[in-house]
């Protein structure tokens, strides 16, 4: 999954839960089970994510929506693997593309 969101320093939570296509709600509990996730607060307490906050959030979608992996297996996953898995997550994407690609052009034919 590859999150479409602007290139910009801080993303509301809103926007953050309509680009992975979940409840904001959702968003403010994996910020409270995973300790990766640190999004800033203003001075009226509105959670501020940053891209890397994003990246982390992309992991977890990963492992607990697509991959199927329990709340504890995706923490421990995450203390065991954390530079790997970003790797993965990235090589993954990538991949994705090039499928995504390669289907437009059978398309084509």
């Amino acid at each position: 999954m590859h999150v479409n969101l602007p290139d910009k320093l801080y993303y509301g939570i809103g926007e953050v839960a309509k680009a992975f296509g979940v409840n904001t709600s959702l968003i403010r509990f994996w910020e409270k089970e995973f300790d990766v996730l640190q999004p800033k607060k203003n001075a009226k307490g509105n959670r501020k994510f940053t891209p890397k906050d994003i990246k982390n959030l992309e992991l977890i979608f990963h492992l607990v929506k697509q991959k199927g992996f329990t709340l504890e297996g995706a923490k421990t996953h995450l203390k065991e693997k954390k530079g790997t898995t970003l790797e993965n997550l990235d090589f993954i994407r990538k991949l994705e593309n090039v499928k995504s690609e390669l289907l437009k052009i059978k398309d084509q034919l």
